[in-house]
């Protein structure tokens, strides 16, 4: 807390590494929501998590911290109340109240003692609408969430479709503006959406009051009051004090312009979960075209004409209001919204002049436009062709000479690429189009030639790999083109600009320093946490070789060796023989977990596994690996104990927590390195190798060994918790791959748990097993909590009458002497 708050103060950014499982959460929205109630100058609180069950638990520990400082705050005006009357009656000569004592003396009597209770819990007196006279944590707080039309959406029809991109589309045939206005002037001719009609109706009344609000609530909401969540949401953003939602929202800068003219520049940026932020960014302005999206974008191009001439007959005014306001410029349009300050959040996607600049001559007019990108895809289906032809191959080439060779080949001009993106963006807007999600492989090729133009220049931030075969199915040929990003700032480099204090946080950020090198900013705070407990609840284990002392590893000349591939299954059927409940092993890959699981089955190690536990296994498909997960908890439930077969960069691995019996041990087979023969990790590792002199091994490792601790993260989520996590890899041994663990794993890895055997390790595991089973020692525990009291003495001083009501009274405050 100390770190964080010495960053706000100082309006920097911050590099904060904290153990999982101990309250991160919790420590990060109580200090901020409390250092935004003591300064009203400081802007909103934007929480940003990677998945919607991280978001829904972030609000719900957001509610429990704004109702237990509601009732800190209320309890602290009856107190100064109480005290004000007290020297009423003392300037007055009144006496306070008094008994009588056995000998007929009279003395004051005892004020009754203030309990402070536990803060009510429960979604009914946490989340929703705070009904008191100050609202939502004493201060009138409104915070949100935001997520996609697919969370949001209350309308029956939108919410039985299938997947997002349908709901998408549903709705967006309801609620354009175009089918809004037909409808009004037709009655029944179009159908629209209720909830959108009555919380357009409702203009400014559309207010909510304070609370705290997760997607169940803003969906109650919404019915009860007929309107529409997602809207309302967008709306109300405004207002909020605290905003939830996902990276893609302050990350990607299609999706950022929604919400970034709403935040001003003051505001808290919170990146939680962190740890693969860089990759995250690189994804943002990343596009992969293959030949099958080619095939939809000339489809769509040939759609798109149809639909031009048509409006040329029935209505030709339209186009030519669109050729006017592309003459004044996008900004002029209101295609982009215009920067409300210089400091406004750009859109990495377009270069300044591309916004302020009026849009090219010869791509103007609709059927212009058409062909310009008709020539576009016709000279990728070329380049595509090339590559998988007999005399192509894995090419690489700079967004520079790319853009050379289409220039040449197509006589097409670069600066009309700049505006590709936001001309298709007019044009769909003027046909009036609904159903966005049809034209997506036409947005992918706009995307790709407006970032090849907007960066063809300087140094080459960006890598053209063009490969023969993208696809995963071996065997089949699908020829892609890859912008791949090589520069993760590119995406972030808006955020540090504006805002002033950006926070990024996770358990696995090690080693810290690598970071601000990836991203380009400077943190005033950089700091790495050890893991304050009262026993030792988690213990790492280092085997380095089978109980035939046959060295086991998943290095690639080494993982097929039968007898690695039987020590690894003893292993397991030896750890699930002796843990009780959950057990989850991680894998490198998929193909490599489903080799091991092959040979199992056939020598017979498979069938030693299901007498000791269930089995269950983690496959690409969300529905079946939610099932199995499902599954698995009810095996733990009833006591008949599961063991669950996942994969490093898995779904499993990144949102789902293994606490308390679900998982007592997790085991790390192998060091989970990213595929080094892949074109575009070269092509980074040299960027990176090049500008930021950060050799390829030592990035590697890096990413290999963070993937690793957030595996076994998943094991500890309380300070009462316990767990194994057991590195099955002799690789991890050297001190240079261990060295690069979490500060708080390497606080319990002693000399005595590395270089283990598997019957060693049985034994540590068994001891380890007999402490952690003893009953827990509450005066141990309360050893490393902070109580009522302690906490009153780093902050003794009570706020006075006038910052009650006003600045003072935070939860972490600072007094003048």
């Amino acid at each position: 807390m100390r770190s964080l708050k010495q960053s706000l103060d100082a309006g920097g950014h911050c590099l904060l590494e904290m153990p999982t499982g101990t309250g991160k959460t919790v420590c990060l929205l109580s200090l901020i929501t409390s250092y935004q109630f003591a300064n009203p100058s400081a802007g909103k609180l934007v929480y940003c998590t990677r998945t919607v069950p991280e978001m829904n638990h972030v609000v719900e520990e957001l509610g429990t911290v704004l109702a237990y400082r509601a009732e800190q705050l209320a309890l602290a005006e009856q107190q100064i109340g109480d005290v004000e009357m007290e020297d009423i009656s003392a300037e007055n000569g009144e006496s306070g109240p008094s008994e009588t004592t056995s000998d007929g003396a009279a003395r004051p009597k005892k004020r009754p003692k203030r309990i402070v209770g536990k803060p009510k819990r429960g979604r009914e007196h946490t989340l929703g609408p705070i009904a008191t006279s100050k609202g939502a944590g004493g201060s009138g707080v409104l915070a949100l969430c935001l997520s996609s039309r697919r969370n949001m959406c209350i309308h029956e029809r939108v919410m039985a479709e299938s997947d997002r991109e349908a709901v998408d589309a549903a709705c967006r045939s309801m609620t354009a503006s175009w089918v809004v206005e037909q409808a009004k002037n037709n009655p029944g001719t179009m159908e629209t959406c209720s909830y959108y009609n009555n919380f357009q109706e409702a203009g400014e009344a559309t207010t909510m009051p304070s609370g705290v609000y997760d997607l169940e609530e803003l969906k109650k909401w919404g019915q009860k009051r007929g309107w529409c969540p997602y809207y309302l949401t967008r709306q109300a953003i405004n207002h909020a004090n605290i905003l939830v939602f996902n990276y893609q929202y302050m990350l990607d800068p299609k999706v950022a312009k929604m919400v970034s003219k709403e935040l001003e520049a003051e505001s808290i940026i919170v990146f939680d979960e962190a740890h693969n932020i860089d990759s995250v960014c690189i994804e943002a302005l990343s596009v992969t075209i293959n030949d099958r999206g080619l095939e939809q974008a000339t489809r769509s191009l040939g759609r798109l004409s149809t639909e031009v001439k048509n409006i040329k007959n029935s209505d030709s005014q339209r186009l030519q209001e669109e050729y006017q306001n592309l003459v004044n410029g996008l900004i002029d349009q209101g295609l982009l919204d215009a920067p409300t300050n210089d400091r406004s959040l750009a859109s990495n996607a377009l270069a300044p002049d591309v916004l302020n600049e009026s849009v090219p001559g010869n791509i103007r007019r609709a059927e212009h436009f058409i062909q310009f990108m008709k020539k576009v895809v016709e000279h990728l289906k070329t380049r595509l062709r090339s590559v998988a032809g007999p005399n192509g191959g894995v090419k690489s080439e700079t967004p520079l000479a790319f853009l050379h060779r289409m220039t040449n080949g197509t006589s097409l001009e670069a600066k009309p690429l700049r505006f590709a993106f936001s001309r298709l963006s007019s044009l769909l807007r003027t046909l009036q189009v609904s159903n966005l999600d049809d034209f997506n492989s036409l947005t992918d090729v706009a995307d790709f030639a407006t970032l090849l133009a907007t960066y063809s220049e300087g140094v080459a931030k960006f890598a053209i790999i063009m490969e023969p075969n993208g696809s995963s199915v071996p065997g089949a040929s699908d020829p892609v083109i890859q912008l791949s990003c090589l520069d993760s700032s590119l995406a972030i480099a808006p955020l540090f600009k504006r805002f002033g204090s950006v926070v990024i946080t996770s358990g696995t950020l090690s080693p810290i320093d690598l970071y601000p090198k990836l991203l380009q900013f400077e943190p005033c705070v950089s700091e790495s946490f050890n893991m304050s407990t009262f026993r030792p609840c988690i213990r790492p284990l280092v085997i380095t070789r089978g109980s035939d002392q046959l060295a086991v590893s998943t290095k690639f000349e080494d993982r097929n060796d039968l007898g690695v591939v039987r020590n690894y299954g003893a292993m397991l059927v030896e750890l699930c023989s002796v843990i009780p409940d959950g057990v989850v092993a991680f894998f490198t890959s998929y193909s490599y977990m489903e080799s091991l699981i092959s040979e199992w089955d056939a020598i017979g190690i498979l069938r030693d596994l299901t007498k000791a536990k269930l089995v269950f296994i983690e496959t690409k498909d969300v529905v079946e690996t939610t099932l199995a997960l499902d599954n698995y908890r009810r095996a733990c439930d009833c006591g008949r104990g599961a063991v669950f077969l996942s994969v490093a960069r898995g779904k499993v691995s990144e949102g789902i927590n293994f606490d308390r019996h679900y998982g007592r041990a997790v085991v790390m087979f192998g060091v989970p390195f990213q595929y080094t023969l892949s074109h575009v990790l070269r092509a980074r590792l040299e960027y990176l190798q090049t500008h930021y002199q950060i050799r390829e091994q030592d990035f590697l490792n890096f990413d290999a060994l963070r993937q690793a601790s957030q595996c076994v993260g998943r094991v500890i989520r309380s300070k009462t918790d316990y767990g194994l996590m057991i590195f099955a890899d002799s690789r991890y041994n050297r001190h240079e791959k261990r060295s690069k663990l979490p500060k708080w794993i390497l606080q319990f890895l002693g000399e005595e748990y590395l270089n283990l055997s598997t019957d060693m390790a049985i034994q540590h595991v068994r001891n380890f097993l007999r402490i952690m089973g003893q009953p827990i020692d509450q005066k141990a525990l309360q050893s490393v909590l902070l109580t009522v009291e302690e906490a009153n003495l780093m902050n003794p001083a009570m706020p006075t009458v006038s910052e009650v009501a006003g600045e003072g009274g935070a939860m972490i405050t600072e007094t003048s002497g």
